[in-house]
């Protein structure tokens, strides 16, 4: 059996493509330490941020709906940094650039070391940053 050993990229449509760069070089380049390039597919510009690990792309929408996480799709994407000091200085750090997230607190009724911050696009799409949770690391490192 084949394994999946990680996540590639994710692709999200944005109403405004200028809007959703302004913030996401915030959050993304600034806050969380991605880069960033330009193309084109399909005759549409897209914007993507990297790092090691994934990228996380923005395409130009092509109908007028608005996003709900409660509606079949998406409902939130969460990325994870090393630790609950790394959880609190990316909420600090996004506040501190105007986007309006939650501050960084325990969520014990997640997991008993599940600490996370929460805040949204410009077009509503949920946005979590959470620390790497013992369970997590277990699961990693102890997976046979």
């Amino acid at each position: 059996m084949t394994e999946v050993s990680g996540i590639d990229h994710i692709y999200i449509t944005v109403s405004d493509l200028q809007r959703s760069e302004a913030f996401y070089d915030k959050a993304l380049l600034a806050t969380l330490g991605f880069r960033k390039n330009t193309f084109a597919l399909g005759g549409d510009p897209h914007i993507q941020y990297f790092n090691r690990h994934f990228g996380y792309v923005l395409r130009p929408s092509h109908s007028t709906f608005s996003h709900d996480a409660y509606a079949p799709g998406l409902h939130h994407f969460c990325f994870r940094v090393e630790s609950v000091a790394d959880v609190v200085a990316v909420a600090n750090g996004l506040r501190s650039l105007g986007i309006e997230a939650t501050e960084a607190r325990l969520y014990p009724e997640y997991a008993s070391d599940y600490w996370a911050t929460f805040f949204n696009d410009p077009d509503g799409i949920r946005l979590e940053v959470t620390n790497y949770r013992q369970e997590r690391r277990d699961r990693h490192d102890l997976w046979s």
